[in-house]
């Protein structure tokens, strides 16, 4: 695996546990919303990794068809980071992709134990498709983001830390709704 795609997976893995530890500490009231119109943990958990499953099948599906793949323009490069930092900021919220919310809100989602076996298989296959992914496409253009445009694999990377930091945050609302901090005496 290249060393900067290790590093960043890396990161990935780290803030996924803290992600899941967060989710997995909600208990029972980790499916509960904590206001109408809003999800629960299980749906966050739920979207992100939605999100990292279709990102790595559709990877794995270009691929096969290396010789099509694009250089990433300047343009491409400065709207992906301009997205990378509206991820970062505090409390901004971004409304997500029709399709993808759409799945998140139907309801019958697995249960934490279940969504975290399904993401760790999940993790193994984007590991193993970092592991085998050639260096001359490291600059090409390997996935269409809804807004930044078409990406290199490194910046996939960057998106899926940044998309699950930006949703730690949105937890770490949660938790305060559902388990206020006791009052001082």
């Amino acid at each position: 695996m290249n060393h900067r795609l290790h590093l960043k997976f890396e990161q990935l893995e780290r803030a996924t546990e803290r992600l899941l530890a967060t989710a997995e500490a909600l208990g029972a009231d980790a499916g509960t919303a904590p206001a109408p119109g809003h999800w629960s943990a299980t749906q966050v958990v739920h979207h992100l990794l939605f999100i990292e499953g279709n990102i790595l099948q559709y990877i794995q599906k270009k691929l096969h068809a290396e010789e099509m793949l694009p250089k990433v323009s300047l343009f491409t490069r400065l709207r992906a980071r301009f997205v990378r930092l509206l991820l970062r900021l505090p409390g901004f919220k971004y409304k997500a992709p029709r399709g993808v919310a759409t799945i998140t809100d139907a309801g019958n989602l697995p249960t934490l134990p279940e969504l975290r076996r399904t993401w760790e298989a999940t993790r193994r296959g984007l590991e193993r498709l970092l592991n085998e992914f050639p260096g001359r496409l490291m600059n090409r253009a390997i996935f269409p983001h809804p807004r930044s445009g078409r990406i290199t694999i490194s910046q996939v990377m960057e998106f899926l830390l940044d998309h699950l930091l930006h949703h730690q945050q949105q937890l770490g609302r949660i938790t305060k709704v559902l388990r206020p901090a006791p009052a001082a005496a």
